[in-house]
């Protein structure tokens, strides 16, 4: 008997309704929060690529607290490159994770100035490649490079997701393929960091502030319990 063939997933197809309730909350999210984007500080693509490493589970304060000392110590692809994973601790050491995010920096240097000339590269294929950059770092750095569009899924995009009903997957790179499919391309950079910053600042994963969510009305509350009115 021939082997079967693997089924071919099926992209998930969005209604006009649900796209238009998606792209109202962008909107309503937008107007109660204009001046959204990236709360890491950086001036240049390796400068931006540590920091991205630096924020897994830690706060983008507490990066911007430790990478200016950072920084001074290894300017560019090549110092850090030649550092000992150690020599980057006291920098970093109030980051969660730590050596690891030191060994990953020091090893994703090393092969910037091997592979690529000591430039951060500014494809997906080469940034996924370096150690520490995953699908979703590389979809934040590509995005704020100004090279690729992307709609990059961190825990806070993928929670609220959910909770808006946008998706009902689990895995990062499965939310972001409807994301993708729900919004349209030019609502895709925004639309990440707008559902990042609601995540922070109002729909937290414990105790989201319902009464002052500008997008309440258009909530299902996908996975919250419903308190009797």
């Amino acid at each position: 008997m021939a082997a079967r063939r693997a089924a071919t997933p099926r992209k998930r197809k969005f209604t006009d309704a649900q796209r238009a309730r998606a792209l109202e909350v962008v909107r309503r999210l937008d107007a109660a929060m204009p001046g959204a984007r990236i709360e890491l500080d950086f001036e240049s693509d390796l400068q931006l690529m540590v920091a991205v490493i630096l924020s897994a589970q830690s706060t983008d304060k507490g990066v911007n607290r430790a990478t200016p000392g950072l920084f001074a110590a290894f300017p560019d692809a090549a110092a850090l490159a030649r550092a000992a994973p150690e020599q980057l601790w006291p920098h970093i050491r109030t980051l969660g994770l730590f050596r690891n995010k030191a060994k990953a920096i020091v090893a994703a240097s090393r092969r910037i100035v091997e592979v690529h000339g000591g430039a951060v590269p500014r494809t997906r294929v080469e940034l996924e490649a370096l150690p520490g950059v995953g699908q979703k770092s590389a979809g934040v750095i590509l995005l704020q490079q100004g090279v690729e569009a992307a709609f990059p899924v961190d825990t806070h995009v993928g929670r609220l997701s959910r909770r808006l009903g946008f998706t009902r997957q689990l895995a990062p790179g499965k939310v972001e393929a409807e994301l993708r499919a729900l919004f349209p391309r030019e609502q895709w950079a925004h639309g990440h960091q707008l559902l990042v910053w609601h995540g922070r600042r109002c729909c937290t994963a414990r105790a989201p502030a319902c009464e002052r969510c500008p997008v309440a009305t258009l909530c299902p509350r996908v996975g919250l319990k419903r308190v009797a009115g």
